[in-house]
């Protein structure tokens, strides 16, 4: 028999119901410990009416109270606690008036005096309205401290979120700005037919890009796929100067990493390797399984950092601050940093002969391996194409 999921509730998600079973679960507790120590002491069966009418009374003061605390709880301190001081005076005042005069009634030829039981039961009284109001006080202060610290918690988390937006959609404007005039320059051609591909695989790119969850994680399946759209792309610009090579181990080819967090450092090679020279690149991009840790790594041919237009690297390669518009590498960076803090490994190669590689080591997870969450749409897989610039398009508060 399947069994109905159970959530367990917290027992102050329902602030004025933790009030009322407070009060009654308390104030119970003090007429049951009255009643035993009355029986132990050996008062006739008559005395819990007394017990009852004392009890009643502390329980109505203490709703008369909870009101004027919760107006008291937001002030100053000094407003706070003097005012609470004084309102809690004249509350056990009147219960212990009450009390003497009913246990007067019940006892009228005791010797004691009315003087001398107020001020005995006062006492009493003191002590145990004074913990309600110490007890009423804890719990307010606490629940204001949780709620300031999920109010924070959902502050950073919209924080982060928005972070990783704003870096998820910075990309470079020049691809956009190229690929239209790529496009623009067809059309004045009349080569109708690439510049038709050509628009389609722009299409389907920036489509990917759009339904494509902003914070979540895909697998690197799909980001090759995503990969894919964007050479076809830049390769009908670049012809046979863009070489690329995927290495893609099976394992590796599900687990999770950030969406479209390999197409910055393609984007960076072309600009820095591919366009430069005359010869063009080849691009490289290897993804492999090491224990429970995924290192990917996107390489090129190009003159490395060190060649003419050196490109820009993040300030913890160089040690220095760079003057640069580039937002690839960076972005990538900060990326990682948010998504996986500590647990991710961020490393650029730059050899003296030239290239320049980017490694990428995260903490290897598949979609099985973690809580179901809505995904993006999926785009239908693209083959790769087997001649330059020919692939196929894709498929489109306080308690009461």
């Amino acid at each position: 028999m399947a069994l109905m999921p159970f959530q367990p509730t917290p027992f102050f998600a329902d602030k004025n119901r933790a009030f009322w079973t407070l009060q009654f679960a308390g104030w119970g507790g003090v007429l049951l410990l009255r009643a035993m120590s009355a029986f132990a002491n050996g008062q006739p069966a008559s005395f819990l009416v007394l017990i009852l009418i004392t009890t009643i009374t502390g329980f109505s003061l203490s709703l008369l109270l909870s009101p004027i605390f919760r107006q008291l709880i937001n002030r100053r301190p000094l407003v706070t606690w003097g005012a609470t001081t004084a309102v809690l005076l004249v509350a056990v005042s009147l219960h212990a008036f009450i009390d003497s005069w009913v246990l007067g009634l019940y006892s009228s030829n005791a010797e004691t005096g009315f003087a001398q039981l107020f001020i005995g039961i006062f006492f009493l009284n003191l002590s145990l309205l004074g913990a309600w109001s110490a007890l009423y006080y804890a719990i307010n202060f606490f629940l204001q401290v949780e709620e300031q610290a999920d109010r924070l918690e959902r502050l950073e988390a919209q924080a982060t979120s928005a972070q990783l937006a704003m870096l998820r959609y910075q990309l470079n404007p020049h691809f956009l700005f190229n690929t239209l005039n790529s496009i623009s320059t067809l059309v004045l051609l009349e080569q109708t037919e690439p510049a038709n591909a050509m628009l389609t695989r722009l299409s389907g790119f920036l489509r990917h890009t759009l339904l494509t969850e902003l914070t979540g994680t895909i697998p690197l399946a799909e980001e090759v796929e995503t990969l894919q759209l964007y050479l076809d792309i830049e390769r009908m610009r670049f012809e046979e100067r863009l070489r690329t090579h995927f290495d893609i181990e099976p394992a590796a080819e599900q687990a999770l990493l950030p969406a479209m967090l390999l197409q910055p450092l393609v984007e960076n090679a072309i600009k820095y390797a591919v366009t430069p020279q005359e010869e063009g690149a080849r691009i490289t991009v290897s993804a492999k399984v090491l224990g429970n840790r995924l290192r990917v790594a996107v390489s090129d041919t190009g003159p490395g950092a060190q060649g003419p237009g050196r490109r820009p690297l993040p300030d913890a390669v160089t040690g220095r601050r760079t003057v640069s518009t580039g937002v690839g590498l960076p972005n990538i960076r900060n990326r990682l940093a948010q998504a996986y803090g500590e647990e991710h490994r961020f490393e650029i190669r730059t050899p003296p002969e030239g290239g320049f590689t980017v490694i990428i080591e995260i903490p290897y997870e598949t979609a099985e391996k973690t809580a179901p969450m809505s995904a993006p749409t999926r785009m239908a897989s693209v083959p790769a194409p087997s001649q330059p610039g020919l692939a196929a398009a894709p498929t489109p508060g306080a308690l009461t």
